[in-house]
């Protein structure tokens, strides 16, 4: 069985508050080494952080704020209150970034509380996890940027275009795949196959996105073993060696070695 980090799940979701646990070791049982809890509001990411403490070495949380709740952004308050999380062992900041297809905030607000986070990120020597929709001008610039003040991250359940990947890839990033790459509609192969094998990651980005043949239900990390063999069959390498890299790659990104 090929051992995979899922390095994107919100397992602090209300979706998972009946079977949470149960969730957690059915990871296990299908050769998952470890979950990163994404935490997207700073409740979640407390939230994400006590989950953490409570699997030492199998789940590691993030601090962040969704480019969604931009408009809430308050950078004295959201910033102080992020780097207290971080401080007591998140691993990452994010889930942050810009979504101009929902424009669920102002987009001047969403950029203001990106930078504030890529900022932090520079400041504390942690990775970013990074949403991107329909934004593509204004993360390349400010990816570009992050990665000139020695700021690293993961473009996560990325789908395209190119051009982007490569200015991630450019800056010393890695990229992620999600659930998607097992859609019929997927035609981004060639995506899978421009990564670097010791850049890319896979994840699940549970609740959402559930790989086939589980399409349309609830999500979880134990799914994240279809996308891998998905992925390793896109650039027709063994599924074992393919577990092997993108759990190395998790790894060292977010320096997950020492622990919770």
């Amino acid at each position: 069985m090929a051992s995979y980090i899922d390095s994107h799940a919100h397992l602090v979701d209300s979706a998972f508050d009946a079977d949470r646990d149960a969730a957690i070791e059915r990871a296990r049982q299908t050769g998952c080494a470890g979950i990163v809890a994404i935490g997207t509001s700073p409740a979640d990411s407390r939230a994400a952080l006590e989950l953490a403490r409570r699997h030492p070495g199998f789940i590691w949380s993030t601090a962040g704020l969704h480019p969604h709740e931009g408009a809430s952004f308050e950078a004295a308050r959201d910033t102080a209150l992020l780097r207290e999380l971080l401080v007591a062992g998140a691993v990452a900041v994010g889930e942050c970034g810009l979504d101009y297809h929902y424009d669920n905030s102002p987009r001047e607000s969403q950029r203001a509380a990106f930078a504030a986070q890529l900022a932090l990120a520079a400041e504390l020597g942690r990775p970013v996890v990074v949403h991107t929709r329909d934004a593509e001008s204004d993360m390349e610039s400010m990816v570009r940027e992050a990665g000139e003040a020695g700021v690293r991250g993961v473009l996560h359940c990325f789908t395209g275009p190119a051009p982007l990947a490569e200015a991630a890839l450019g800056a010393g990033w890695y990229v992620s795949f999600s659930g998607i790459v097992t859609f019929k509609k997927w035609s981004g192969n060639d995506l899978i196959r421009a990564v670097p094998l010791d850049r890319i990651l896979i994840e699940s980005d549970s609740p959402y996105l559930a790989p086939v043949p589980h399409r349309g239900k609830r999500n979880e990390p134990a799914f994240v073993s279809l996308t891998l063999a998905k992925v390793a069959e896109a650039r027709g390498v063994a599924v074992g060696q393919m577990g092997d890299a993108v759990t190395a790659n998790a790894r060292r990104l977010f320096d997950l070695n020492g622990g919770s």
